[in-house]
């Protein structure tokens, strides 16, 4: 089988990355003259990996994508032959260009369930068209940055590899996923594209069949010190790590010392803490103190924060599957709402009712407000209809978005500042997007900012996101109107 690469260059920027029934949809629209402007709502539920925090990733690639989406020659005439699309509708296409406005939350910020976290405006049968391509890359960087600062947080800021590209969903996978790991904390991958790609630090050690395809482990250390005195990293664990795999390294490990070069080793088996412990004590014995201990071996968030409170002496994580996968997380749960839509010349408030609370959508136009103690951690987000902001310095009412007996007045606050930000206008990005290093920053200091009880692992505290008392009135006169 071979790779149409010019197929494969399309991929990111084809109208046909979507669901049929975006397209059939459009169609709709279009015959049926139902094409004024509208706003679509992204946002999530609940937070994935049950936990107190989600990392907003994505956001750059969903506007690469906004700013180049078309239709080719070669994808029209293909949907021509499905025999469900009209003439005039496919000639529609032949120009397409998107043309929406987006806000958006700054990529890396910390995001919680209920909130707009991009708000798109544009012609309804666009607005429908980008649906399946914006939660597809939203969705999947957000759950495994997400994930990344799960792990990063548990190692408590430590060095994380990240090397989970063999076990990534297929090329265009891992190199998202490398992507959302470094936005998520970690500092370096092994993916050589990802990293020539993002500019990413790439890292890596050797395999086991390196050391195998040696007649002895030392000769194998000793060789891959000649070509790589300046990154050694032994692996130690091929044979037995405590009678042969760490006296080799430390054999080899001394001439590399000598010579002024520093070496480590890497666990990729057995009990991570013991032999760490063992191999720790070995190395300052031999009177190697500054070497250092990677492992790696189907590491997460839990793994690590267990072998950090027992108090292990390993400075480097390699993780891959759980980090590039989501885990034991199938998916993060985003979705795509209509909030508002075109009546005689206006745009008016919409919802999603359901019998299930948490299932009714937030009507309007809307705008996310945090609020910030003295000390700028985060004290709660608030949503605002866009034209009623909250007036700084007064107490303000928040509301719990489901539950209309559950409310609380913000009065010792010391600042807030609105998360939803024009990215793009007329379908052209008209603001300075940050380097893949800055957003990673943004999330780091995010994450240092919340308090530690919404970042537990096990019963994180739930951060309050609640209605302001304009929306909340608004919602409960349109869930009555339906009732």
């Amino acid at each position: 089988m071979t790779v149409d690469c010019e197929a494969s260059g399309r991929l990111r920027s084809s109208g046909l990355l979507t669901d049929l029934y975006e397209l059939t949809m459009m169609q709709g629209y279009r015959h049926f003259g139902k094409d004024d402007p509208v706003v679509f709502d992204v946002f999530f539920r609940s937070q994935p990996f049950q936990g107190g925090y989600s990392v907003f990733a994505g956001l750059e690639d969903v506007l690469s994508l906004l700013s180049n989406l078309s239709f080719d020659n070669g994808e029209i005439a293909w949907l021509s032959e499905l025999g469900i699309f009209r003439n005039e509708f496919l000639k529609d296409l032949e120009g397409f260009k998107f043309q929406g406005d987006v806000y958006a939350m700054p990529e890396g910020s910390m995001v919680f369930p209920g909130e707009p976290i991009m708000r798109i405006h544009a012609p309804l049968a666009q607005a429908q068209l980008v649906e399946t391509a914006i939660l597809n890359t939203v969705n999947f960087q957000s759950l495994v940055a997400t994930k990344a600062a799960r792990i990063f947080n548990a190692s408590r800021h430590g060095s994380i590899l990240e090397m989970g590209m063999r076990r990534a969903q297929g090329f265009d996978g891992a190199l998202s996923a490398t992507r959302a790991s470094h936005i998520g904390g970690a500092s370096a991958t092994s993916n050589t594209y990802a990293g020539k790609l993002f500019n990413i630090p790439v890292r890596g050690t050797m395999a086991h069949s390196w050391v195998m395809s040696f007649a002895t482990e030392y000769e194998a250390f000793a060789r891959y010190a000649e070509l790589y005195p300046d990154s050694c990293i032994f692996l130690v664990d091929t044979y037995d790590t405590l009678r042969s795999g760490i006296e080799n390294a430390i054999a080899v490990g001394a001439t590399l010392v000598e010579g002024g070069h520093d070496f480590g080793i890497r666990l990729d088996s057995g009990d991570l803490y013991s032999l760490s412990v063992k191999c720790r004590k070995r190395l300052d014995e031999a009177g190697f103190p500054n070497a250092k201990i990677a492992v790696s071996n189907e590491l997460d968030e839990r793994v690590i924060h267990q072998l950090i409170s027992d108090g292990a002496p390993i400075d480097l994580w390699g993780v891959g599957t759980h980090m590039v996968t989501g885990g034991d997380q199938a998916s993060f749960p985003g979705v795509y709402k209509l909030s508002a839509r075109t009546v005689r010349g206006r745009l008016e408030p919409v919802m999603k009712v359901s019998d299930t609370p948490e299932k009714s959508s937030n009507p309007g136009v809307k705008q996310v407000y945090r609020f910030y103690d003295n000390g700028d951690e985060p004290l709660a987000d608030i949503i605002c209809l866009e034209d009623d902001p909250p007036n700084p310095g007064e107490a303000i009412e928040f509301f719990h978005p489901t539950n209309d007996a559950q409310h609380f007045t913000m009065q010792n606050y010391g600042r807030f500042e609105p998360l939803l930000r024009r990215v793009m206008k007329n379908g052209t990005i008209c603001t300075q997007l940050p380097s893949l290093p800055e957003i990673r920053e943004h999330a780091v200091a995010e994450l240092r900012q919340l308090d530690t009880t919404y970042k537990r692992i096990i019963n994180p505290h739930i951060y309050k996101v609640s209605l302001s008392s304009s929306l909340k009135q608004l919602k409960s006169e349109m869930q009555e109107r339906v009732r």
